[in-house]
């Protein structure tokens, strides 16, 4: 979906597109990426990223069994990739991320959050597929299971503890709607345990989206 924006807006001879598969990345994944750039007309590089993120971790090894470190280094790398292709071409990093991702952090800070502009940044996962089927983007991607793939097996939902339709109406309704928690609850038929677990995950991620913390000059 963001390609075709990005298509749309430009022309496909303005985007370059970089496939970036590492060790845990799903074949199935890449070989759709690649698909859509083609499809597109979008130029695109493959870029492995794993003799970078080996040589992080032969630099410090004791991370090497931390799957999320690791994980966040994958993405953390490819934003390097990204930028470093970028400032050549003296270009911009089209970000993909959405609102309900941003909400619940679910992001990595400085890696795949790491872009000069975010068209699908102000909808929710579920506007995301509503846009992405207006497009004419083919319903086996618009349903694909959404996953970072940070680390082998790893899907969203899964790590979030929560499917995406309840978590959209929790953050509509209750974090960036009018309703408490107790109404939120009882509107869409969920544990208000879990609204305020969606809630304080929210609070706790409000770093990921505001710029660094520095002192007051007064």
């Amino acid at each position: 979906t963001t390609a075709n924006l990005a298509v749309e807006a430009l022309g496909a001879e303005a985007v370059h597109g970089l496939i970036m598969p590492g060790q845990v990345s799903d074949p199935d994944n890449m070989s759709d990426a690649e698909w859509v750039a083609q499809e597109l007309g979008i130029e695109y590089d493959v870029v492995e990223i794993n003799p970078f993120v080996d040589l992080l971790l032969d630099t410090f090894g004791e991370v090497e069994d931390d799957y999320r470190a690791v994980g966040n280094a994958r993405a953390r790398t490819r934003a390097v990739i990204n930028y470093l292709v970028a400032n050549h071409e003296n270009g911009l990093v089209l970000g993909t991320g959405n609102r309900t991702e941003a909400m619940v952090g679910y992001f990595t800070k400085f890696g795949d959050g790491a872009v000069d502009v975010n068209p699908l940044g102000n909808l929710y996962k579920q506007q995301v597929r509503q846009l992405a089927r207006s497009l004419g983007v083919p319903d086996e991607l618009v349903t694909k299971t959404p996953t970072a793939g940070l680390w082998a097996g790893q899907t969203d939902e899964e790590e979030l503890g929560i499917d995406y339709d309840t978590l959209d109406a929790i953050l509509a309704l209750h974090v960036d709607g009018p309703l408490s928690a107790s109404a939120t609850a009882r509107a869409i038929d969920v544990e208000e345990a879990t609204i305020e677990r969606i809630a304080e995950m929210a609070a706790r991620s409000e770093h990921k989206r505001t710029p660094p913390a520095t002192p007051p000059l007064d």
